[in-house]
């Protein structure tokens, strides 16, 4: 018996031009995502104009369909007054809500643009109980989940949203990254195109040098594809299921939206789940795979072919018997596809999105009340004036100031087919502001009824106070045999706590109440019972100040009174990223992205009080993966990661794609696999180019391994980067000279 009384999930679709929003609404999707021509983590899509926004709202309300705009990048300082300007258009809009990563850009919303619904991105790669809680105090009405996320994972953080009125979002369908979204460095550093601005140019994709596994391609996953799981996600709570593809047609968008549809209906209504998912395998994919959300991550997820995987499965599913068999096979398949793409296109074409056209008369004279007579093809308005027209001596151009204060209806659903001025007299005028709040009252009544919000300046803030004093070092470290060593050099000394803390809670418990001026530096990923783990280090150590590369222990941190400094890895490249973290959070200081050039870095203006650090030495960690990488490239026993995969494999190796960029792959016992760059970043001309504006400067000595070759006396290094600190002119060529090769590159072309 059909239970239609079961909870609905959205059905979440990208729209990455206008055909493929329009393919989306006629495919049943209850809710878009699409961009516009700035601001947004797909800049290779066509996008959306803002001149097709209405129309594009217009048509999705009329069929009961949702769209959300995504602002899902990092925002520089100098693209403030744009953004601003920006989303004093976004807030008259009537669209339905924003997709954000930038923190600072959270913090405008929630202060200046309070009635746009505000959703946390995939970007902000949310995956423990105190992200939720620190997007939800940044005003985020819905999180993306982290696509890396178990059904029993996603369970846990559903509930938790649900305790303060989050909804939450998954990833169901289209493209895995192999890295935690919004901490992916690797496009930046191997080309300039950072991921975080949405220019990814995907190096993960890139073919490699063979493997000493044969693998072309040992960083390719198969696409994510949850199609049998709709019953797991209703049953966890999801309120939302995201299918990826803004760079994907409209052909593949209603393809997906619409299998998609239909194994939503048979669920809710028949209470049955689909297996046929053959019309999912003839658009573009890569094969499929559930292994993150059914927590099997391993060797099946791989593909070691990034083209499309539809002829091979037509292959494999079918016994050609001759090679013209298959190739025959192949044109059934292309000629059917063709035949799709034609028919949806036919139906596209009902849909419009043209503004709506009204016919305006004006009508007036002298003695009179100025009349606007408004018509559409289904309503009309009448709008009169207040004050009667007066006749003036000399030439009057008042058609000409009628017909200027009405160009506002440009940037409305509406646009003037017609415009009769045959009734307005010459030789009469109307003061100026009533002719403004005839205006207004157009735009009021064209508006559903709504007032118009009042444009937002963008705020002015202080220039920065110089910092006087000379800035301190300190040093990042990994091993406890580290500690004593530079305990002796009177530095700063933070700490690195591990991703799989669970296991290694009590080690470093033991460790910090032996070296209690030692400093807690969290990682980037906590998950489950290692973010829980974290809760107990800070309940039971309650260190005087932290280090925090992820936000839930931001929001612990506050929760308990605990200074904390946020890391490099929180993307921090704006003014009011820094405003949010200390008005919100009780931050007291900042690392800056080492992703910034001087330029934008000058830029940033520093909140009072609050103090600002940078990284000039350390490897650049290109990206964290849930997954084994090794399994693809220097091989592994195991096809699953298990539980002692975390805690004790420790393996090292090394990738070069054929346009000779070499990569560095390190799994360290109680960490996540990472890709390293193949040097190491050394910063020494920020000392000089953005002088007194930084407190502190790091150095990271964890052990990493790359090309860099480091003097095995790192206190001579530790007192050559006190040197550069002091000002010494040779400093800079001595640390140099000594350390090589070294590469400033992501300072060198910015963000």
């Amino acid at each position: 018996m059909p239970d239609s009384l079961k909870r609905k999930i959205e059905l979440l679709a990208p729209g990455g031009d206008v055909d493929a929003v329009k393919a989306a609404i006629l495919a049943g999707a209850d809710a878009i995502y699409c961009g516009l021509d700035r601001f947004n983590a797909r800049s290779r899509a066509a996008n959306i104009s803002f001149e097709n926004l209405r129309g594009i709202i217009r048509l999705a309300h009329e069929h009961e369909c949702k769209i959300f705009i995504t602002l899902n990048i990092l925002i520089s300082e100098s693209e403030l007054p744009a953004l601003f300007g920006m989303l004093n258009k976004l807030v008259n809009s009537n669209i339905d809500g924003v997709i954000v990563q930038d923190l600072g850009l959270f913090y405008i919303l929630s202060k200046y643009f309070k009635t746009l619904n505000v959703h946390a991105s995939t970007q902000n790669t949310t995956h423990n109980a105190g992200q939720i809680r620190f997007l939800n105090v940044l005003g985020a009405t819905r999180v993306n989940l982290s696509r890396e996320l178990s059904l029993d994972e996603i369970c846990a953080l559903t509930k938790v949203a649900r305790q303060s009125s989050v909804e939450t979002e998954v990833f169901v369908h289209g493209s895995y990254c192999i890295s935690f979204s919004g901490i992916c460095y690797m496009s930046s550093v191997a080309s300039g195109k950072s991921g975080n601005r949405g220019r990814c140019s995907q190096p993960c994709r890139d073919k490699y040098e063979t493997t000493a596994v044969g693998k072309k391609y040992p960083l390719n996953l198969k696409d994510n594809s949850a199609f049998s799981n709709v019953a797991e996600l209703h049953d966890a709570g999801v309120d939302s299921i995201k299918i990826e593809g803004r760079i994907k047609e409209f052909e593949y968008v209603h393809t997906v939206v619409n299998s998609w549809r239909k194994q939503l209906n048979g669920f809710y209504f028949y209470n049955t789940i689909g297996e046929d998912n053959n019309e999912l395998y003839k658009v573009f994919n890569r094969d499929f795979s559930n292994g993150f959300l059914k927590g099997k991550i391993g060797r099946e997820m791989y593909i070691d072919d990034p083209m499309s995987f539809s002829t091979k499965r037509l292959a494999e599913q079918n016994t050609y018997a001759t090679p013209e068999e298959k190739i025959k096979g192949q044109m059934e398949l292309y000629s059917e596809k063709e035949a799709t793409r034609k028919r949806v296109e036919i139906e596209l074409k009902k849909l419009n999105i043209e503004k709506i056209p009204l016919k305006i008369t004006v009508s007036g004279k002298a003695g009179q009340g100025l009349e606007i007579c408004l018509e559409s093809p289904t309503d009309s308005w009448i709008v009169q004036s207040e004050i009667k027209l007066q006749e003036m001596e000399g030439e009057v151009f008042l058609h000409r100031i009628v017909i200027k204060k009405l160009k506002a209806i440009r940037d409305t659903g509406f646009a003037i087919k017609e415009l009769n001025l045959d009734n307005l007299n010459n030789g009469i005028s109307i003061p100026f502001n009533e002719l403004n709040a005839m205006r207004s009252k157009i735009l009021f009544l064209l508006n559903g009824s709504k007032e118009l919000l009042k444009e937002v300046p963008i705020p002015v803030l202080k220039k920065p106070e110089l910092v006087k004093e000379m800035p301190k070092l300190a040093i990042l470290i990994s091993s406890p045999e580290d500690v004593s060593f530079v305990e002796e050099n009177s530095a700063t000394v933070y700490f690195q706590i591990p991703d799989g803390l669970q296991n290694e809670l009590n080690k470093c418990i033991a460790l910090f109440r032996k070296h209690p001026d030692l400093i807690p530096w969290f990682p980037s990923v906590l998950i489950g019972n290692d973010f829980d783990a974290a809760l107990e280090f800070l309940d039971v150590i309650q260190p005087k100040i932290i280090v925090s590369n992820n936000t839930g222990i931001a929001w612990a941190a506050r929760e308990r009174n605990v200074n904390w400094i946020a890391g490099p890895f929180l993307n921090l490249i704006n003014s009011f990223s820094l405003i949010a973290l200390k008005e919100l959070f009780a931050c007291s200081g900042a690392f800056i992205s080492n992703e910034l050039s001087k330029e934008q870095i000058n830029g940033i203006k520093c909140p009072e009080n609050f103090t600002l650090f940078y990284s000039i030495f350390h490897p650049i960690v290109l990206m964290t993966s849930r997954q084994c990488l090794f399994q693809q490239v220097s091989g592994c026993e195991k096809n699953i990661i298990d539980n002692a995969c975390i805690p004790s494999c420790k393996k090292s190796s090394k990738i070069t794609n054929l346009k000779n960029h070499s990569y560095q792959i390190e799994k360290l016992p109680g960490n996540y696999n990472c890709v390293y760059g193949n040097t190491h970043f050394l910063n020494t001309d920020i000392i000089s180019d953005v002088p007194n504006m930084f407190s502190g400067f790091l150095i990271d000595f964890r052990d990493v391994k790359t090309q860099t070759l480091i003097p095995s006396n790192k206190v001579q290094l530790i007192n050559r980067f006190n040197n550069l600190l002091k000002g010494e002119s040779e400093a800079a060529d001595q640390l140099h000279q000594i350390v090589f090769p070294t590469t400033l590159a992501q300072y060198k072309k910015g963000i």
